[in-house]
């Protein structure tokens, strides 16, 4: 059995021995290969490239240079040498829409659009591309039928998503809905917030019909949809005083402060009327004072001093701007101090005062009030969708710190 055994562990070794003389072999071969690969791929390459005019070339660096302008000539030079570039007309239809010359890139993709031979992937590209023409320039009707032709396919997402911006422009909130759900089961993001915000739309344009119960319904659902919607509680509470009901609206109003303090500016002169109506102001300007020393903002101070120096006299007004000005101090909130103390102070402190606050008031009243978080947009106003970006809930309730604007 010994020798048997020999033989057999010497006819493994011969074989493995065989084996490693291959895999030597085989290294070197696949080497070669890939090396007549690569110059064959770099010699498609420089032959392709040699058969490109000088003109896209010319095109590319001036988009390098950040020189739009000379790009868009060079391409449609190109453009007109070879008219069979797909991907160049797409390139020369961008150029034009980012400049603004909407006209122009509607033809180049209309042009694209009407070539028989255009498959199917580039085709609906070049849908998609003219349905953004159509929506830059304003054709907010062809734009929504040319979306909605693309309802399968790579860009049927990116469809939706634009006939979502077309439908808000509308004020089509039902519209909005409908599509924000499509977009969500289509794999889209949750857009919870924003169908909260087109049910508030809804409200608000039935409170304004004098149609509270179709805005009661219009909040319930804005509210099942996004449990934490700060508008939808404080639109409840606007229908309810609407209706006669004070304490009610009280009570929508005060849930704010659990949802998200910084939203409290909102409501603080409602507040007060309310309770003005409930001929209770002591308590609204009790509940003022304490936010006011919870959650610093101008925006509180500015209303909780009006009524607190209505209610209780020039000193204790004095007494909750100084506290507020120890706590925070900025531009704003020092006008507010000057003018509690001009309301005491004799001449010719008065005067004096008056001087300085009128300069401070020079200083701020330029500076714009509310700032989106999420492109810059500023404005004096509050709005729940930014003019500048359309995108919802962006503002953040309260005036940017006259301090920091001006950094």
């Amino acid at each position: 059995m010994r020798p048997r055994r020999m033989a057999f562990v010497s006819a493994l070794l011969i074989t493995r021995m065989d084996l490693d003389f291959w895999w030597l072999l085989v290294i070197p071969v696949a080497f070669a290969f890939g090396w007549m690969a690569a110059r064959y791929d770099l010699k498609t390459l420089l032959s392709e490239s040699a058969n490109l005019p000088r003109s896209y070339f010319r095109g590319l660096n001036f988009l390098l240079n950040e020189q739009p302008d000379q790009a868009i000539d060079a391409f449609i030079e190109v453009v007109k040498l070879d008219p069979e570039t797909i991907e160049l007309h797409f390139a020369l239809g961008n150029l034009f829409r980012r400049r603004g010359e909407t006209d122009r890139a509607i033809r180049v993709h209309q042009n694209l659009l009407s070539r028989a031979d255009l498959p199917v992937k580039e085709r609906d590209h070049a849908a998609y591309e003219l349905g953004q023409d159509f929506l830059k320039a304003g054709l907010l009707d062809r734009a929504e039928e040319t979306f909605r032709s693309l309802e399968a396919g790579e860009h049927a997402l990116g469809a939706q998503r634009a006939l979502l911006t077309i439908y808000e422009i509308e004020k089509d909130w039902l519209k909005s809905i409908d599509t924000a759900r499509h977009l969500e089961t289509m794999g889209a993001e949750s857009l919870d917030k924003e169908i909260a915000q087109f049910h508030c739309e809804l409200a608000q344009e039935a409170l304004q019909q004098k149609n509270p119960d179709e805005a009661r319904r219009q909040l319930h659902l804005a509210l099942k949809a996004y449990a934490q919607s700060v508008r939808a509680t404080i639109l409840f509470g606007d229908v309810d005083m609407a209706g006669g009901d004070p304490q009610a609206a009280i009570e929508h109003w005060l849930k704010v402060e659990e949802q998200n303090s910084s939203y409290l500016p909102l409501v603080a002169e409602k507040l007060m009327k309310a309770y003005d109506a409930l001929g209770r102001p002591q308590d609204g300007a009790d509940l003022l004072t304490s936010w006011v020393d919870r959650y610093p903002s101008n925006d509180l101070l500015d209303v909780a001093y009006q009524h607190v120096a209505a209610l209780r006299g020039q000193d204790a007004a004095h007494a909750l701007a100084r506290s507020q000005m120890q706590k925070s101090p900025n531009l704003a909130g020092m006008t507010r101090l000057l003018e509690a103390q001009q309301a005491v102070a004799e001449e010719p402190r008065r005067s004096e005062l008056e001087l300085m606050r009128t300069l401070i008031k020079q200083r701020t009243k330029n500076l714009p009030r509310y700032t989106c978080q999420n492109c810059g947009f500023r404005a004096r106003l509050f709005y729940w969708q930014c003019p500048g970006c359309s995108g919802w809930e962006t503002y953040a309730p309260r005036r940017v710190e006259p301090i920091t604007a001006s950094s």
